[in-house]
């Protein structure tokens, strides 16, 4: 059992087709089936059953998946051990971040970063706080700058970079722009436009209303708070947004009792090393914020 056969396996477990696995790993498709049987082989048992396009796991597939990910994450953190020893700082370094937070608080950490260690190859990915957190859970990236969740689940780590108060807000003509103090009830009239199922932000947003939260009529939802405003702005319901993010085309409601804040910062696997980049861009990010 080798560590390109892992790799391959992985490849085609994740995205569910060896012609996708061979795009992922930039071989060709016979080259991942070739890698696939030689596991199967040694394994002595199918790990896949080939149904048309379509792959799915045998029993054996799935007794693998979670140790060979197990195995190749260790592989890794070995790798990224012995490589720290040296001391330099250069090579890949995949993190993730949200749009949000890549759009409004990081341009001056990357820039810095970038000037400082021409050598990194940044891997940059932009996806949803949930999903980010997950991936550094899994090991797929060394760290994440997001949205923290609202409560901490182990393998996670997390550090504060900054609070994040968000307002409710709605555009200048929405019958409640006219009202200079509002109760939270008075929101269940109109419909609101919140981010998607699931996730952080959406969940800080409901639970601030406490027992009103099932009666909140929600109209649309998107995980984009560039979304949220326009949708917002043209009057199509009420949000909240961060008060980095309000300008004139929308009107801040006094609510009574109701305080959104989101905490915003870096998400780590606990039992995981950090490369020397992975350091050093955490570095930057603090001493920039």
């Amino acid at each position: 059992m080798n560590i390109p056969e892992l790799q391959a396996f992985l490849a085609v477990a994740e995205t569910g087709s060896f012609s996708r696995a061979a795009e992922r790993l930039f071989l060709t498709q016979p080259a991942v089936s070739k890698r696939i049987a030689g596991l199967e082989s040694e394994l002595g048992t199918p790990l896949f059953d080939r149904i048309g396009r379509r792959v799915r796991f045998t029993e054996a597939g799935h007794a693998l998946l979670e140790r060979a990910h197990a195995l190749l994450r260790e592989l890794e953190d070995i790798r990224r051990s012995i490589t720290n020893l040296s001391g330099e700082v250069a090579g890949p370094l995949a993190l993730a971040t949200s749009h949000h937070i890549g759009l409004h608080r990081l341009p001056p950490a990357l820039k810095r970063f970038h000037g400082t260690y021409p050598r990194i190859h940044l891997d940059l990915r932009f996806m949803d706080s949930e999903k980010a957190c997950a991936a550094v859970s899994r090991g797929d990236l060394e760290f994440a700058i997001v949205t923290l969740p609202p409560s901490l689940q182990a393998p996670l780590t997390t550090e504060k970079l900054w609070d994040d108060p968000l307002n409710l807000v709605v555009s200048p003509e929405h019958p409640l722009a006219r009202l200079t103090t509002i109760a939270p009830s008075m929101l269940l009239d109109y419909p609101a436009i919140l981010p998607g199922p699931g996730t952080f932000t959406r969940e800080l947003i409901l639970n601030a209303f406490g027992a009103l939260r099932d009666r909140i009529r929600i109209g649309m939802a998107t995980n984009y708070l560039e979304v949220l405003k326009m949708l917002a702005s043209i009057g199509l319901g009420w949000t909240a947004l961060p008060r980095t993010m309000i300008d004139d085309s929308l009107r801040v409601l006094q609510i009574r009792k109701v305080v959104i804040e989101r905490r915003l910062g870096i998400v780590t696997h606990a039992a995981h090393t950090l490369s020397n980049a992975a350091q050093a861009m955490i570095r930057v990010v603090r001493e920039t914020q």
